[in-house]
């Protein structure tokens, strides 16, 4: 028996201000584009079950044009796969903040699929000898997690976080439904699908998240990072047999391409230097940028020299791609070495001394007096109620930046 896996779709999702002819959203349409491929593949394989981890939508109350076409291509699954149980859970973007706005995955039961969008749900199907425990995202008590006896086939379908899997970085949206491995009781299944993480991931022998089906999250360039670490060739959907318990990932093409291109140093390079450098690295880009949406983080560039780079050059490959950041990062300040303690910090008072002490002067100017009235403003910046958050010193200023802005000396 055979099921397909696939999660966090995030219909409707927007970004960047780009439209298509009919006026919607470009990277709306690309996401609608990337879930008719899912569905084409879903239908190409015939499974025995189709089971949907949450996030079908990208917002609570999605647009019409989301609504109809989700709709559509679900119709279409249900269609092409008849009498396959298809089963999916709400996920943290599905879910509305008060019970009585009700869920819009309820639309979705008028195509015969099964829907847990306002609590844990059984599902049996005797004829397959197929038991489905499906739990959305939700705050509060939940069942436990253990299988139905009698059953051949147990599957768990939930989306929420398993304790130690998500990075960090991962963690930018509200508190999700958070299970630890002992409550999962992955051994005692036949399958877990997850949804919730967007990279495609084994949590146990049995156990996946099946990843998103495009770049839909704040940071794609993590998920690009991650998946380059575990050797993936980027999204698509599990199929799993449950007789077997082999899996399977089939990959599926985004509709448009990603790319977080290797970063430059700009440490000692002249801007010359530098745009030659940044030129080089988006021309050997196959085909070029036009259309793609693409990252290039430049490490270490001082604001001078930021400042004289060719900024008509880089406007130009902007327009031509889909979406073109150029990440110009400063260098890291670092804090001088003193005589003191290991491990003693100079007050940026002894440090601002330091520096007025050796800058040159105009000849009419008194160092003592120049030393005492930056001190004074150091001073009365670090006694406002923001504090002093950074003392940045060039060679021809020296600027106090505090939560009531930039100043100078």
């Amino acid at each position: 028996m055979r099921l397909v896996h696939l999660a966090d779709l995030h219909i409707g999702f927007r970004q960047y201000h780009r439209l298509t002819q009919r006026g919607l959203n470009q990277r709306e349409a690309d996401i609608e584009g990337s879930f008719q491929r899912a569905v084409d593949r879903i239908i190409r394989l015939a499974p025995d079950l189709v089971v949907i981890g949450g996030d079908i939508f990208h917002t609570v109350r999605p647009m019409n044009p989301a609504i109809v076409h989700a709709f559509t291509h679900f119709a279409r699954m249900r269609r092409e796969l008849p009498g396959v149980p298809i089963i999916m859970v709400a996920g943290n973007h599905d879910q509305p903040r008060s019970t009585e706005t009700g869920s819009i995955l309820g639309l979705f039961e008028e195509l015969d699929i099964d829907v847990a969008h306002s609590g844990a749900r059984k599902f049996v199907f005797p004829e397959r000898d197929l038991f489905v425990l499906a739990v959305p995202d939700l705050p509060g008590p939940r069942p436990e997690l253990l299988p139905t006896p009698g059953y051949r086939h147990n599957v768990l379908l939930i989306h929420g976080e398993v304790e130690g899997v998500l990075p960090e970085a991962a963690r930018v949206e509200r508190a999700r439904l958070v299970i630890t491995r002992r409550e999962l009781n992955a051994h005692m299944w036949s399958y877990v699908a997850l949804g919730d993480y967007h990279v495609h991931q084994q949590v146990a022998p049995n156990a996946y998240y099946s990843g998103s089906l495009d770049y839909t999250s704040t940071n794609p360039w993590r998920e690009l990072a991650e998946e380059r670490a575990l050797g993936l060739p980027g999204k698509g959907l599990i199929e799993y047999d449950l007789s077997s318990a082999q899996h399977s990932f089939h990959h599926l093409e985004c509709s448009r391409c990603v790319l977080d291109l290797p970063p430059l140093r700009a440490l000692g390079k002249s801007p010359k230097e530098l745009d030659a450098e940044i030129k080089d690295r988006l021309d050997a880009v196959p085909g070029g940028v036009d259309n793609l949406i693409v990252r290039l983080v430049v490490q270490d560039v001082p604001r001078h020299i930021g400042r004289e780079l060719n900024h008509r050059l880089l406007r130009e490959y902007k327009k031509r791609a889909f979406h073109l950041n150029i990440d110009l990062r400063r260098p890291v300040l670092t804090r001088t070495a003193t005589g003191g303690a290991p491990g003693r910090r100079r007050m940026l008072g002894d440090v601002l001394r330091t520096y007025l002490s050796g800058r040159p002067l105009d000849s009419e100017l008194d160092r003592d007096d120049l030393i005492k009235l930056g001190v004074h403003y150091l001073e009365k910046a670090d006694a406002s109620a923001g504090g002093v958050h950074f003392l940045e010193l060039g060679s021809a200023s020296a600027v106090v930046l505090t939560d009531e802005g930039r100043v100078p000396l």
